[in-house]
């Protein structure tokens, strides 16, 4: 919902016709905000400056794309603030939606080692032999998926 949340603002933002400072730097600041939560550099602050500067925004905008923009993030913030607080307090998303939360592994009971992952890898993360678990290097992983739709034996997953 936070992604979704995010998305929503994205669009509002770049409608803003740009006339009234609380819609077009309001957003903008919303905006940068739901960006960092989604990044995992979310702080503890970021719910109450996101209502805040919401109802804010609510009030003293001039149009009503301005008046409205906030609402998904308020309505997320109200009925699924357990997502919010997942991604800002340990840093991982409960839709998998956020690319940067997501973390991609291998489970060493599932994998035969077929090398199926290892040669779609675009960024060369998975390393091993044939015939024996692979592993992923969790530094070098871009998190594009390509080895879990790949994999034959579903023993690449995303948490």
């Amino acid at each position: 919902m936070v992604d979704m949340a995010k998305f929503f603002l994205e669009f509002t933002q770049r409608e803003s016709c740009g006339k009234c400072i609380p819609c077009r730097e309001g957003t903008k600041k919303m905006l940068d905000i739901l960006r960092r939560i989604t990044e995992g550099k979310g702080r503890k602050e970021d719910i109450d400056d996101l209502i805040y500067l919401g109802t804010q925004i609510r009030t003293a905008s001039l149009c009503g794309l301005g008046q409205t923009a906030p609402n998904p993030v308020l309505t997320t913030i109200r009925y699924f603030r357990d997502e919010y607080d997942a991604h800002i307090n340990e840093k991982r998303c409960p839709a998998g939606a956020c690319k940067d939360l997501l973390d991609i592994s291998i489970d060493q009971v599932k994998c035969r080692g077929c090398a199926m992952c290892v040669k779609a890898c675009p960024a060369g993360a998975i390393s091993g032999t044939v015939k024996q678990a692979h592993a992923i290097d969790r530094g070098r992983c871009i998190k594009c998926g390509v080895c879990i739709e790949i994999c034959p034996f579903q023993a690449i997953g995303k948490k």
